[in-house]
């Protein structure tokens, strides 16, 4: 199914065709580790909900803010 799967398998290849091979893999291979983030993400499956996430960047930007406003 994959053109670099059935080019692997011919046994004819150089060194810098494996190397091209290796990186066409690893490009794949990471598109679809975040196409599955994704589809996670959107069914709801991600585990930190946003709202703690949003709470937090307000705690940090605030406790940020108060040293500059008391300590400057």
């Amino acid at each position: 199914m994959n053109t670099s799967e059935s080019a692997g398998g011919s046994g004819r290849e150089t060194s810098s065709d494996r190397d091209g091979t290796e990186k066409l893999n690893w490009i794949d291979r990471r598109r679809e580790k975040i196409r599955a983030e994704i589809e996670r993400n959107r069914r709801g499956d991600y585990k930190v909900p946003t709202w703690v996430l949003a709470a937090a960047l307000v705690l940090i930007v605030g406790a940020w803010l108060g040293l500059i406003l008391f300590l400057g």
